[in-house]
């Protein structure tokens, strides 16, 4: 297992240069660059971000914008002829936030869907935890904790 913390690294946001789209790959030169190869290769990815403003952190935001860099790659291979990639493993969000608000985690599902769309990952669903507000307050949500644990098992035993 792998971890990628987005708030160690320096990356960038696109800038819609166009670099990417005749090539498929970003030519913007950061921390990115070692992190595209973690992401075409793991079979399971799993998004975990606090929630700003009902939006996952700026950090995180910036790596999946810079996969815009994907998405065109699998456009190229589209428009090349190549046969459609099926989904190579499966992608997962977790979030927590501070508020209540029915519309909370929406936004962030919708980016999560559609960045893992780009690794030629299908989007699994989370967990997703209201009313923290400071660390270490999600142990106050018993209910969200065995969510936490069951979804891990449920990853682990779809692996083989």
């Amino acid at each position: 297992m792998l971890t990628i913390r987005c708030c160690d690294l320096t990356i960038a946001g696109c800038v819609e240069c166009g670099g990417c789209d005749e090539t498929g790959q970003c030519i913007v030169q950061d921390d990115m660059q070692n992190v595209y190869p973690q992401l075409l290769e793991a079979d399971v990815i799993v998004l975990a971000s606090p929630m700003f403003f009902y939006g996952i952190t700026s950090q995180a935001k910036a790596l999946i914008d810079r996969c815009q860099a994907m998405w065109c790659r699998s456009r190229l291979r589209q428009n090349a002829g190549a046969r459609p990639v099926r989904p190579r493993g499966r992608g997962y969000l977790i979030c927590a936030g501070a508020t209540k608000g029915a519309t909370l985690f929406q936004g962030a599902e919708l980016v999560a869907k559609y960045f893992y769309d780009a690794l030629d990952l299908t989007y699994e669903g989370g967990v997703f935890v209201r009313k923290v507000e400071a660390k270490g307050d999600v142990l106050k949500h018993g209910e969200a904790l065995k969510q936490a644990f069951d979804l891990g098992g449920a990853m682990a035993l779809n692996r083989a």
